[in-house]
C-alpha cells in the first residue's frame, strides 16, 4: 500500500501540471489563430469534430481500460489483441464517417464537408495504429512519460496549425494541423518503451475479455455523450442562440474542476484501485477512502471560492453581452460537487470490471438532464433549468450508490463528512462576501 501511494502523489501532479499546461497552451494558441482565422472555419471544423468524437465515443469498448483492468494487461499477447482489435474498429468508424458525409454534407449545405469529414475521420484509422504503449504507461502510471509526450504531441500539432495558417489561412490549415497531431502520436507511441513492440495478432481469450469489459464501456461512454450533449441541444429550444453561448462560457469555466476530477480518475485512481483489485473489499475500500481524502478536501475549497466569488472573474474579463454568466457560474460551479464524489468513487468499480454500474449512472444523469432542464424551466424559466442542470450529477451519484452498495464499497460516511466541510465552508465564504457589502453571487436573480 505504502508502495503505491507515493505514484498516486507524483501522478495527481503531472496530472494537474498537464492541464495547467494544455490549457494555458490551448488559449494561446486560440488567441493567435482567431486572428489569423475567419470564425467561419472553427464553426466548420466544430461540426466535424462533434461528428468524429460523437462516433467514437458512440462505440468505445474500452480497450485502455482493459489494459489497465485486466490482470493480463502486461501480457504481450493480450496486448497485441487489443491492438489489432484497435486497428479494425479505426477502419471501421472511418468506413461509417464515409457513409454520413454526404448526408451530412447535404443536410449543413457546405461541400467543403465533402472533404472535411472524410480527412478528420482519418484520425480514427491513426489511433487505430498507435501503441498500446500508452495505455501500458497509464497502468504502471508512469505519468511523467506520458504527461510528457502529450506536451510533446500539442506543441507538435499547434506549431503545424499556425504556421499553416499563417502561410495559407484556410479551412485545410486546422484539418492537416489537428491530423497532424495524431500522425506523430501514432509514430512515436511506437518508440516510448524500450522492446516493446506491437504486432498484429488474434488471442480468442483475450478478445473475450476485451469483449465482456468493452461492452459494459460502450454502453457507459455512448450515455455519458448522450448526457454531455443533452443540456445544449435542449437549451437551444429554450434559449435564444445568443444566450446559449453565454451558458457555454459559463459552464466551460464551471466545469474546469471536473475536467481535472477526470483526468485523476482514470489516470490516477482507476490504475491504483486495479492494482488493490485483488484485494478483500475491505483493503481496497480503504485503499480507495484515503486516495479520496486530499482530492476531494482540494475540491471541496476550489467549488467553494468558484461559487462564492465566480461573477467576478466573469464581470473582469467579459463584456456586458456575457452578464448572464455571472449568475450562471456560480450554480453551475455548486453542481460540481456531485461530479468530485462520483469521479473519485467510480474508479474502484472500474477495478473490479464493472462498468456498467457507470452506464446505469450516466443513464441517471442522462434521465435527469432531460427531465430537470424541462421541470426547472417550467417552474423557473431559465434560472430554473440551470438550475436543474446542475443537479444533472446528483442523481448519477445516487444511482453510483447501487453499485456500492452491491460490491461493498459504500463511502457514506467520507462523503457526509467532506459535503458538510463544503458546506459549511460555502457559507463561511457566503457570509464573508455578504457582510463585505458584495451582495450574493446570483444577486440578479433574486
Amino acid at each position: 500500500m505504502k508502495a503505491l501511494k507515493r505514484p498516486a502523489v507524483r501522478g495527481t501532479l503531472w496530472i494537474i501540471a498537464n492541464y495547467g499546461v494544455s490549457q494555458s497552451l490551448r488559449f494561446g494558441s486560440n488567441l493567435i489563430l482567431t486572428h489569423l482565422l475567419v470564425p467561419e472555419y472553427f464553426g466548420l471544423m466544430a461540426l466535424a469534430n462533434t461528428l468524429r468524437i460523437g462516433l467514437e465515443l458512440m462505440s468505445d469498448l474500452g480497450i485502455d481500460q482493459s489494459i489497465i483492468q485486466n490482470q493480463r494487461g502486461d501480457d504481450p499477447d493480450f496486448l497485441n489483441t487489443a491492438w489489432t482489435i484497435k486497428i479494425v474498429r479505426g477502419f471501421l468508424l472511418w468506413f461509417v464517417c464515409l457513409a454520413v458525409t454526404m448526408p451530412v454534407a447535404h443536410f449543413y449545405e457546405d461541400n467543403r464537408l465533402y472533404l472535411i469529414i472524410p480527412i478528420i475521420g482519418l484520425t480514427t484509422i491513426l489511433e487505430g495504429f498507435t501503441s498500446t504503449s500508452l495505455a501500458t504507461l497509464n497502468r504502471r502510471m508512469e505519468l511523467g512519460v506520458f504527461t510528457i509526450f502529450e506536451w510533446m504531441i500539442q506543441i507538435f500539432s499547434l506549431t503545424v496549425l499556425i504556421t499553416w495558417s499563417w502561410l495559407s489561412p484556410s479551412i485545410w490549415a486546422l484539418s492537416i494541423g489537428s491530423l497532424s497531431g495524431i500522425v506523430f502520436q501514432m509514430v512515436a507511441s511506437h518508440f516510448l518503451l524500450p522492446h516493446y513492440h506491437n504486432h498484429l495478432m488474434w488471442d480468442r481469450e483475450a478478445f473475450k475479455v476485451i469483449f465482456a469489459f468493452g461492452k459494459g464501456m460502450f454502453l457507459a461512454t455512448a450515455l455519458m455523450f448522450l448526457a454531455d450533449q443533452a443540456d445544449r441541444f435542449l437549451l437551444s429550444k429554450m434559449m435564444s442562440f445568443e444566450l446559449l453561448g453565454v451558458y457555454t462560457v459559463a459552464l466551460t469555466l464551471a466545469t474546469l474542476p471536473r475536467e481535472v476530477l477526470k483526468n485523476l480518475s482514470y489516470r490516477v485512481l482507476f490504475p491504483t484501485a486495479a492494482k488493490n483489485a485483488e484485494l478483500p473489499r475491505s483493503a481496497l475500500q480503504a485503499a480507495t477512502i484515503q486516495q479520496r481524502w486530499l482530492i476531494l478536501l482540494g475540491t471541496a475549497v476550489v467549488l467553494a471560492i468558484m461559487t462564492s466569488f465566480g461573477d467576478f472573474p466573469i464581470r473582469l474579463l467579459y463584456d456586458d453581452r456575457y452578464h448572464d454568466a455571472s449568475w450562471m457560474m456560480p450554480i453551475l460551479s455548486f453542481g460540481v460537487w456531485f461530479s468530485a464524489l462520483f469521479y473519485t468513487a467510480t474508479p474502484a468499480l472500474l477495478a473490479l470490471g464493472h462498468p456498467i454500474y457507470t452506464a446505469y449512472s450516466n443513464l441517471g444523469r442522462l434521465t435527469m438532464v432531460m427531465f430537470g432542464l424541462w421541470l426547472g424551466f417550467r417552474w423557473g424559466g431559465i434560472q430554473g433549468a440551470i438550475m436543474g442542470l446542475s443537479l444533472s450529477d446528483l442523481f448519477s451519484y445516487l444511482v453510483l450508490y447501487y453499485g456500492l452498495w452491491r460490491e461493498q464499497l459504500l463511502f457514506v460516511v467520507q462523503d457526509l463528512k467532506l459535503t458538510s466541510f463544503f458546506l459549511g465552508l460555502l457559507v463561511l465564504l457566503l457570509g464573508i462576501r455578504f457582510s463585505l457589502g458584495w451582495g450574493w453571487p446570483i444577486q440578479e436573480i433574486l
